[in-house]
């Protein structure tokens, strides 16, 4: 009981956090929404497991680092300039940076993987969603240079397409694609907010369902996936749904945002960077799809000191999955047409 309410109150601190730096008038308040932020996240990552608090601090050294960016960039912009400073290149890159940083974004990606490797499912789903939401619409308020947010995003989708080839750690899998979603994200910003905001909810999604999928299955390497021991036929062939969608691949939902921050893209003269974005993400799907075919081909024989794992089945979560994950099939065109 108290574990649980322990968890209410830090979950309840990380959300006033995020609000504060979405809805405060001034830098100083963001940075302190970002801050309450971070000291709520910190008790969740730590636990008796003696990785998890290895990832507790990498996460809370590299968020200080951030945040200490973040403030001397404000304490700069407040001296320095006080007038029209939104204009100023430099300070705005500045900020940028360090929100970037705390994202997770490549060329910045470095502590993202490994906290998340050692992290449970749960925390690692706070990490690729909720703890995106602060910095991405805070990085919105920013001017950045084409240049500048193009070589993120080119960048962020590179790290994410190769940094999975070779992973057999899912949650690490995981991360990469999330490097590789968040720069599809910051690319729909140079559309419009909405936009990105329709990209996250779907994203926010079918990650939920990929983490419920793997939480419930205790699934945390790859080759698990391939054993029947681990996975039902049914729940696998739902994982797999669910994880083509996440790639991106026609007619699932996954697809549905990636087309519309392409055509937003090529309606902004920006057909070079939607064509390098689409192409690399064919090696995002490249993985996924290989896991898939692998799972669907390959019968492992079971080894004989694997553990028998009870499943807790919930009646609700494979009707849910296929349901949101093939709900592309009919508000593609639709939502299309309306956009």
């Amino acid at each position: 009981m108290t574990n649980n309410s322990t968890k209410l109150l830090f979950l309840s601190t990380m959300l006033v956090g995020t609000i504060l730096s979405i809805s405060s008038n001034s830098w100083f308040g963001v940075w302190m929404g970002l801050e309450i932020n971070l000291l709520s996240i910190i008790p969740l990552l730590a636990n008796k497991n003696l990785m998890m608090n290895e990832a507790s601090i990498k996460y809370f050294i590299v968020q200080a680092l951030a945040s200490t960016m973040l403030l001397f960039t404000i304490l700069l912009v407040q001296m320095k300039y006080p007038l029209g400073w939104g204009e100023e290149i430099i300070p705005s890159m500045m900020i940028s940076s360090s929100l970037l940083l705390k994202m997770g974004a490549a060329p910045f990606h470095f502590w993202f993987p490994e906290v998340m490797g050692t992290s449970s499912w749960m925390n690692c789903f706070l990490l690729m969603t909720w703890q995106k939401i602060a910095p991405m619409m805070v990085m919105s308020y920013c001017n950045y240079t084409q240049t500048f947010l193009c070589s993120i995003v080119v960048t962020s989708i590179i790290i994410g397409a190769l940094g999975g080839l070779n992973q057999s750690s899912l949650k690490q899998l995981m991360a990469y694609s999330s490097i590789s979603h968040l720069g599809w994200m910051i690319s729909s910003l140079v559309a419009s907010e909405n936009l990105w905001e329709i990209y996250f909810i779907i994203y926010f999604l079918l990650s939920m369902i990929m983490v419920l999928i793997f939480n419930q299955s205790n699934l945390f390497y790859t080759n698990q996936i391939y054993s029947s021991k681990n996975t039902k036929p049914e729940m696998k062939f739902m994982m797999i749904i669910s994880l083509l969608s996440l790639g991106g691949l026609p007619p699932f939902l996954g697809f549905l945002p990636k087309w519309m921050v392409m055509q937003s893209l090529i309606e902004k003269n920006m057909s070079t960077l939607m064509t390098i974005m689409a192409m690399l993400t064919m090696i995002t799907l490249f993985y996924y799809m290989r896991i898939s075919f692998s799972a669907l081909i390959l019968s492992y024989t079971e080894n004989p000191w694997s553990m028998n794992v009870e499943l807790k089945t919930n009646k609700f979560l494979l009707p849910m999955t296929i349901m949101i994950s093939s709900l592309g099939l009919i508000s593609m065109p639709s939502t299309i047409y309306l956009y």
